[in-house]
């Protein structure tokens, strides 16, 4: 969840939404994010809506949050009133460390979506996880408690490079970790990459997809690292600490992360993302890229419903104390635009091995799919079929693939 939101018009104090937005609710997928805001430690590249307990100051704390979650998740209920989801397809509990949590209080999360509008009874729920804040016995409780799904921050598998993130947990850590969640009954098990980190080896990333394939998991998310403005890791690069992240670099890490997860069995299916199976796949996050609905509960949250789209502020003791004077606890909003709606489904489908419908571009945008399939950007069978599907030289330059497929 950044730190930075973006501008919007006012949320009405009930959190009410125009009629448009909630005639059909859930057509498409309807998922629930729960934003958990606490961190045991800042990482010196995040940026996100996180807190240690010294950042939370006074009306704040992890002891009441589950109990703040489910007043936002019975505001949700009163706002969707008539018009609810036909189900839950997907939740994901997201931070910071969501299991910083007593694994009861994240049962009582879960307990709640399902009291409010019912999980499907295949629903994916997933909880993010720093390696160190987990243990056999806490991971055993969240299963028994209905997670299916867990996704671990491993970062790195080289012991400088985890120090130069500031992370905590040591390097075999995040994979020992997996094993145990296995053990536990977990279904699917993902575990995080970070590339291009300054002073990164080839041998200390070859080394940390290793590790990833010998834990077998079933999906691996792998990014590149993002220098964000105002973070610990920014400020050691103006002063000449750190080199600044090298694109090079990071495409050549991209390039052997690729063949490795190939290699062993786990194929992409969004630019960032590899799965073992279909079934694999993150569907909370296929929900995000598909233009389905979800409701985002916690500080900072977004939601959207019906091409409405809004935010909660930012800061627990606010996110609180909004909740407990029964108003909506979001920020802004925005209603998205015919336009709008179309560059962001053309934005995130693209990055999808699914690809895009070229019957979605219009004359220009066909002409610029084209010129992607000229530069061997988009691959030649899938076009012939009517999609605009990336290549391996694509998915490298999706952002720029993108820029010619829009107006």
């Amino acid at each position: 969840m950044p730190g930075v939101l973006p501008d919007g018009e006012t949320v009405p104090v009930d959190g009410s939404l125009p009629a448009t937005a909630t005639t059909a609710v859930g057509a498409r997928g309807f998922g629930v994010y729960v934003h958990v805001p606490f961190c045991a430690s800042r990482c010196g590249y995040c940026d996100f809506n996180t807190y240690t307990a010294a950042e939370l100051g006074g009306g704040a704390s992890r002891e009441g949050y589950a109990d703040t979650v489910l007043a936002e998740l019975a505001l949700a209920s009163r706002v969707l009133g008539d018009s609810p989801p036909p189900r839950v397809d997907a939740v994901f509990v997201g931070g910071g460390t969501p299991t910083l949590l007593p694994a009861d209080d994240l049962a009582r999360i879960l307990d709640g979506i399902d009291r409010t509008w019912g999980l499907a009874a295949d629903a994916e729920v997933t909880t993010e996880a720093n390696p160190e804040s987990v243990t056999p016995e806490s991971l055993k409780l969240l299963r028994a408690a209905g997670y299916t799904r867990i996704s671990l921050g491993m970062q790195s598998a080289s012991p400088g490079v985890l120090a130069i993130l500031d992370r905590k947990h040591s390097a075999g850590r995040a994979t020992a970790a997996a094993l145990e969640a296995r053990d536990a009954g977990f279904e699917h098990v993902n575990l995080d990459l970070i590339y291009g980190t300054p002073g990164e080896r080839a041998e200390d990333f070859a080394a940390s997809l290793d590790q990833v394939v010998a834990a077998g998991v079933d999906h691996v998310s792998a990014y590149a690292l993002i220098v964000e403005d105002g973070t610990r890791l920014a400020a050691r690069m103006r002063r000449g600490e750190l080199p600044y992240p090298s694109d090079d670099v990071a495409a050549d890490r991209y390039l052997a992360a690729d063949a490795a997860l190939d290699a062993a069995g786990l194929s992409w299916y969004e630019v960032s993302n590899w799965a073992r199976t279909d079934e694999a796949r993150c569907r909370h996050n296929l929900l995000y890229w598909t233009g389905a609905d979800w409701w985002g509960l916690g500080p900072g949250a977004h939601s959207h419903v019906g091409g409405v789209r809004w935010w909660n502020v930012k800061h627990p003791s606010a996110y609180a104390q909004r909740l407990a004077a029964g108003a909506s606890p979001g920020l802004a909003r925005e209603v998205l635009t015919a336009d709008e709606a179309h560059m962001e489904d053309v934005m995130l489908r693209l990055r999808l091995a699914s690809g895009l419908p070229l019957a979605v571009l219009d004359a220009a945008g066909r002409a610029g799919a084209e010129r992607a399939l000229a530069g061997g950007l988009l691959a030649a069978p899938e076009y012939a079929a009517g999609r605009a599907v990336l290549t391996l030289r694509g998915r490298l330059l999706a952002d720029a693939v993108v820029r010619d497929l829009l107006p």
